[in-house]
């Protein structure tokens, strides 16, 4: 029997993939830990290595391929004894072999076929036999339409019959890139209004107010004059973010607390650890601390003095942590990764240092490692390189919560009842309250005003 090599998932967020590169051709010998392709995550692009011995037999996805579902058959081994040229692979309507469990991967590799219209089953055709397969159009002999639910909503927002559409999923189910296809080339018939001669409805109390659903994509470009937008379809990197934050908005009870802190001292004692930096011949010096340094090192310590802080949800329960594992924000091209510095308040101000500026340039060349951008308590989150004076950042979860740094700026204050001008920055802490309590992130943020003002304890 030829061994399956499956799409991995490579990390917990990823539901799909981009296999950009084989680096294996048929024919090839795979020995155990080679590296066989290239795959783009919804994070970053990484490298796949073979787990079994044999020759690569068949490619069954091509290079290039978008959104294979994680657990796709994408190639297959023959086995020891077996001749490569006898395994072919399973036939699934033209597309790539699907996952062994359909229900949890339903879409196939290869592009759909162009929807064609069908015409609607007569209301008077019997009931189909539990053993008949849905045809091309996604729908059984009988009623019954066979479509993920993901196709069935997107194809109720546009208004069209998912009946008609032919799909190209395991057994001829209709998924979700069947039904866009369809909107775009307006291949599927509309959906029929009810019956005139249906059996009328039990009478019902009047419905209660419901949430309006998301606008599908017809619906919102509608509003607009064609030709006055362009169109910027969705990475995986994207669509992860936007699933993430509307999860955490829905689902995380935010509250916010913010506070000044002065920087006076902070910015003369980074003035004088830069200084003392030593230099290569070229004059570069060894290190250069930014100010988010210093806030990545503040927070950290300030965890450890309020250990009840640092902590995640985790549905049933809440975890303590015991070192502090501090994200990073960091803005790249069309999205956002948060690489963590793991025991932070172990580790001195220029090794975090080194450590962010090594992370953030393997993020914007999509590098980084899963283990380096998940876990972790809380987050930093800096826009005061772009002047923002303050906001209120989203939680990732499971965090309990995340600091929104604004930008440091010359500030007039009262001291000894006299103005005195100083430099000051508004952080803003937002907090997951099923975690952390008011009075608790009250007590986090002081202990962090207190080590940005004082930061020679962070030295020591």
């Amino acid at each position: 029997m030829p061994i399956n090599i499956l799409m991995p998932a490579l990390s917990p967020t990823m539901e799909k993939g981009n296999l950009a590169k084989w680096l294996k051709k048929e024919g090839d010998t795979v020995k155990s830990g080679d590296v066989i392709a290239e795959i783009e995550t919804d994070k970053a692009t990484m490298e796949v290595e073979a787990v079994d011995e044999g020759i690569l037999a068949k490619i069954v996805v091509p290079e290039g391929t978008a959104d294979v579902p994680v657990n796709q058959l994408i190639a297959l081994i023959a086995g020891e004894g077996e001749d490569p040229k006898s395994v072919t692979a399973p036939a699934a309507g033209g597309a790539a072999a699907p996952a062994p469990k359909a229900e949890a991967a339903p879409a196939p590799a290869a592009p759909a076929a162009a929807p064609q219209p069908q015409a609607a089953p007569a209301q008077s055709a019997p009931a189909a036999a539990p053993a008949a397969k849905p045809n091309g159009a996604g729908q059984a002999a009988g009623n019954r339409v066979f479509a993920s639910p993901l196709a069935k909503r997107i194809a109720k927002d546009g208004g069209i019959d998912i009946a008609s559409i032919r799909g190209s999923g395991p057994q001829g189910r209709v998924v979700e890139k069947d039904v866009r296809a369809a909107l775009a080339g307006g291949g599927a018939k509309p959906a029929a209004a009810p019956a005139a001669a249906a059996a009328p409805a039990p009478a019902a109390k009047p419905a209660a107010p419901q949430l309006a659903q998301s606008m599908g994509a017809d619906q919102v470009k509608a509003m607009f004059e064609a030709g006055t937008y362009e169109e910027v379809p969705l990475d995986g990197m994207r669509k992860t973010i936007a699933k993430r934050l509307v999860e955490s908005k829905q689902t995380v009870p935010h509250f916010y607390l913010a506070l000044d802190c002065e920087l006076d001292a902070l910015m003369a004692l980074r003035e004088q650890i830069n200084n003392a930096a030593s230099k290569d011949k070229d004059g570069k010096p060894a290190y250069k601390l930014s100010v988010n340094d210093f806030v990545i090192k503040a927070l950290a310590i300030a965890l450890q003095r309020v250990p009840n802080a640092n902590a995640v949800w985790a549905e049933d329960r809440i975890l303590k942590m015991k070192h502090s594992d501090v994200g990073v924000a960091v803005a790249i091209e069309g999205g956002l990764f948060t690489p963590v510095v793991r025991r932070a308040e172990q580790k001195t101000l220029t090794a975090i240092s080194a450590e962010v500026k090594d992370m953030a340039g393997r993020a914007r060349n999509r590098r980084l490692k899963p283990e380096e951008y998940t876990g972790g308590s809380t987050a930093v989150s800096n826009l005061g390189m772009y002047g923002i004076k303050d906001f209120q950042a989203v939680i990732n979860p499971p965090h309990g919560t995340i600091l929104a740094v604004g930008a440091g700026e010359q500030r007039v204050v009262v001291k000894n009842n006299a103005p005195a001008i100083v430099q000051a920055m508004t952080v803003t802490l937002s907090c997951d309250h099923r975690v952390v309590d008011g009075a608790l992130g009250a007590e986090l943020l002081a202990a962090f005003k207190q080590l940005i003002e004082s930061p020679m304890g962070m030295l020591v």
